[in-house]
């Protein structure tokens, strides 16, 4: 198992400070570096990676450690130095090692650490013949710890588990190497909203062990075995017979707490004025009451917002795509997935933005139709679609069976209303009556489908979305 230690620091742990937390070790221990300096790793003596650590980076978004790590995590003042020491469990000094390494960078700088009972100044001896008989792979490190012809395996002990630097440079490799990546948890973990993103595709997974039943997969609830180098479900020799749930997934407890969604697309032309993540910021400010407050490509989100800044990493990307994150203040749950791509006809941006509200909290469904029209008006909306689920507040994802959302309202925008006919996308064949919103001589419709408590709206989002296909819609 890998397990993490993080040093929390008000200043950047420079060359001396991580090489004074890597003598840790004492003399005996060997120090590297890997994927372009990106990873620093103490080895022992026949090259096996003990210990990783990464590049620090500067966390400039209030309430990141908080989520992250848990509410009271000790977090040093303003911006924070944010440093992840990674071993892997398989030999017992290397745990206790990584809690040094961490301690001793905290201690220089005075800093915190988490877990802070895994924090020491104490000199870790690993032994001195090793710990495997054959020879490391170069550039190897302790950060998968199942490696199969088909799956790469993370068991990972965090209370929440996001999509850090880390599992997204194992995701793409597994992506490159064309195997899945699943994540194997206990049965406490939660996930972020991102990372369940992430593995939410086949061929990933998430694996919770499970005393009752062994493993089952955290987001469909599926029992599972390890078999020919995966975690799948266990073979019956039926086709016709339904994979087993978990006792454990489908033992949820009701809740009054809520998730709002907003799915939306913006198309622009293509040119050098362009400016990206207008729209996201309207979004935010109208339902919240005020901006996002930072960005990044990864989690903890370590940028203040800035659509400029946001704008030059997609116009350096370009062609290719860019996936951002957006997060809002503290005590306000709100998280944004904004992916950046050229299309036909200019540049896209799709957006979800995902709101917690807990029992007692009125989600702002009031404010949705003003939100539309300006979205319509000021900002090239192609569509959008707002959902309302049962779940939890501060927006991590528990193993445990959650009610899929229920829609809202559709809207489709001027352009795609012009090419279906204002006529035939006014006249669905159900019982929604739209809202026609922008200029009248190229309007935008909007579509209620209910308040969010009956999901038989999905029956007319359905209806409505192929009345509007046959119609040439695509």
């Amino acid at each position: 198992m890998t397990k993490d230690v993080i040093a929390l620091t008000p200043t950047m742990p420079d060359v001396w400070a991580v090489l004074a937390g890597l003598y840790a070790g004492g003399p005996g221990l060997r120090v590297d570096a890997a994927h372009d300096g990106a990873v620093i790793q103490l080895r022992a003596p026949d090259g096996r990676p003990l210990v990783s650590v990464e590049a620090p980076f500067l966390v400039q978004v209030p309430g990141e450690a908080e989520r992250l790590l848990g509410p009271g995590s000790a977090v040093p003042d303003g911006s924070y130095w944010w440093t992840e020491v990674r071993t892997s469990t398989a030999l017992p000094e290397a745990e206790r090692l990584a809690g040094s390494v961490a301690g001793r960078l905290a201690a220089l700088l005075g800093g915190t650490t988490w877990p802070p009972a895994a924090a020491t100044t104490h000199v870790v001896g690993a032994p001195a013949d090793g710990v495997v008989p054959h020879p490391v792979p170069g550039g190897a490190q302790p950060a998968v710890d199942v490696l199969t012809e088909s799956t790469a395996v993370v068991l990972a002990d965090r209370p929440v588990i996001a999509l850090t630097t880390w599992l997204s440079g194992i995701l793409r490799a597994t992506v490159t190497t064309g195997r899945a990546l699943q994540i194997v948890t206990p049965p406490q973990a939660r996930l972020t909203l991102p990372l369940r993103t992430a593995l939410s595709g086949a061929p990933n997974r998430w694996v919770v062990r499970d005393p009752a039943c062994g493993y089952y997969d955290g987001l469909s609830g599926a029992v599972l075995r390890w078999q020919d180098g995966t975690f799948a479900p266990p073979r019956s020799g039926s086709d016709s017979d339904e994979t087993p749930v978990a006792t454990a997934f489908a033992d949820a407890a009701p809740t009054g707490e809520r998730q709002l969604a907003v799915s939306f697309r913006i198309l622009h032309p293509a040119d050098d004025h362009l400016v990206l993540g207008d729209a996201v910021h309207t979004v935010w400010q109208d339902l919240t009451g005020s901006a996002p407050v930072g960005w990044g490509t990864a989690e903890p989100i370590n940028l203040p917002w800035s659509t400029r800044q946001l704008t030059d990493l997609a116009r350096h990307r370009a062609p290719g795509p860019t996936h951002v994150l957006a997060v809002g203040r503290p005590g306000r749950p709100a998280l944004a997935d904004h992916r950046i791509t050229r299309v036909l006809g200019g540049v896209a941006e799709d957006i979800t933005l995902t709101l917690g509200y807990g029992d007692g909290e009125t989600p702002p469904i009031d404010a949705i139709t003003p939100l539309v029209e300006s979205l319509v008006t000021g900002h090239r909306l192609v569509t959008l679609l707002v959902s309302l689920r049962r779940a939890r507040r501060d927006l991590t994802v528990p193993p445990r069976f959650e009610s899929p959302p229920v829609p809202l309202s559709f809207t489709l925008g001027a352009t795609d209303v012009s090419a279906v006919g204002l006529a035939h996308a006014r006249r669905p064949p159900v019982d929604v009556r739209p809202v026609l919103l922008g200029p009248s001589a190229r309007p935008a419709l909007h579509y209620p489908l209910g308040d969010g408590s009956d999901a038989r709206a999905w029956t007319l989002l359905q209806q409505l979305a192929s009345h509007l296909e046959g119609a040439g819609k695509v």
